[in-house]
Order: structure tokens, then sequence, then C-alpha cells
């Protein structure tokens, strides 16, 4: 099984990325709701980006659907992805899969 850590940095400043948040987080809404993103959030300080739990998908759609975030289209982030072939998981984490 393949989980991904989708890892958004900001490339922008906040103040140029402040006009995306509203379709940044319908992007988000609309993958969890699909079930590819099992968690999402800002990092702390929330100044440097975010991150994103994905899973049920391959290393090409992760980055696919990275490249659709509004932020990386306004071309104020940009998504490191470190892809998982999970081999143990808690089994309190094992229904997500």
């Amino acid at each position: 099984m393949l989980i991904h850590l989708l890892t958004l940095r900001y490339t922008g400043t906040e103040d140029d990325v402040a006009p995306h948040v509203g379709a940044h987080v319908e992007y988000l809404e609309r993958h969890h709701g699909d079930g590819t993103f099992l968690a999402s959030g800002q990092t702390v300080p929330s100044s440097e980006g975010g991150a994103i739990i994905a899973c049920g998908i391959d290393r090409a759609e992760a980055e696919r659907i990275t490249s659709t975030d509004p932020f990386v289209r306004a071309g104020v982030a940009a998504y490191t992805i470190t892809t998982i072939e999970a081999a143990r998981l808690h089994p309190a984490l094992a229904a997500a899969f």
C-alpha cells in the first residue's frame, strides 16, 4: 500500500497566497470527500505551508492532483511528494486503508 506525504511550501508571501485560500480549501474538501486525502493542515509555523496525507492513488496521480492545487496553479506554492510503501500500520489506521 502506498501512502503519500504531500508537503506544501509557499513560494510567495502570505499576501500572495491569501487570494487563493478559498479555492485551495475547495480543493482540499474535494479530495477529502473522495477519500484520497486522509489528513491535511498547516505546518507550524503556518507561514511555511502545509501537509497532506494521501492514499489510494499511485505516485503519478499524486503528482497530477498536486499540480491542480490553486496555490500551485497561481505560482505561490510548490509540493514535495514523499511516497511510502507502508509495511506496517497501527490498527487504528488500518481501517482507513
